[in-house]
């Protein structure tokens, strides 16, 4: 008999904050990120008091089976329906998480919140990151050269983007 697995997002509480640290902080996480630098507890919780409080951004976990196993951070940009979104898995987590998680939170995005477009933006290095938005339907709309700097090394960003309406045709598939 197979075994259902139920998996969805919901909002961020402060009983989350120590789990999306631990992530966060995790090597394999931080290295992909701007900020890379060990993040204190203190430091987390300023910052989610600051974000809970920002209308515009939803602080969501991803859940499998009752398992928090991701963070996701959408940001809304004004009027107009186009979002920032950001996220990691847990490291431990099961192969597979990362597509469940980013078609749950396309489905929030344009779905739940009608949103227009969900846009992202990556590190050069990260080619698996780059790799997993465009196999979700992104598409790469701009390169900023040297725009990250590490402390030790300029990095190019990648700009991604995903429309509603071409999301659309990647379900239809």
């Amino acid at each position: 008999m197979e075994q259902l697995t139920t998996h969805f997002i919901r909002k961020v509480t402060r009983d989350d904050l120590e789990l999306i640290l631990c992530w966060r902080n995790h090597f394999d996480v931080r290295k992909y990120m701007y900020t890379q630098h060990e993040i204190s507890l203190e430091e987390h919780i300023n910052w989610f008091d600051r974000a809970s409080k920002d209308t515009a951004r939803h602080l969501l976990i991803f859940e499998e089976n009752n398992m928090p196993l991701g963070f996701i951070n959408l940001h809304l940009l004004g009027e107009g329906g186009i979002a920032n979104w950001g996220f990691y898995v847990a490291p431990n987590a099961p192969k597979g998480t990362g597509w469940k998680l980013g078609q749950d939170l396309l489905h929030y995005a344009f779905v739940i919140l009608g949103l227009h477009k969900v846009c992202g933006q990556v590190l050069s290095y990260n080619e698996r990151s780059i790799r997993f938005h465009l196999r979700l339907g992104f598409q790469q709309e701009g390169v900023l050269r040297e725009q990250h700097f590490d402390g030790n090394s300029y990095h190019a960003v990648i700009c991604l983007g995903l429309l509603a309406t071409d999301w659309l045709i990647t379900l239809e598939r």
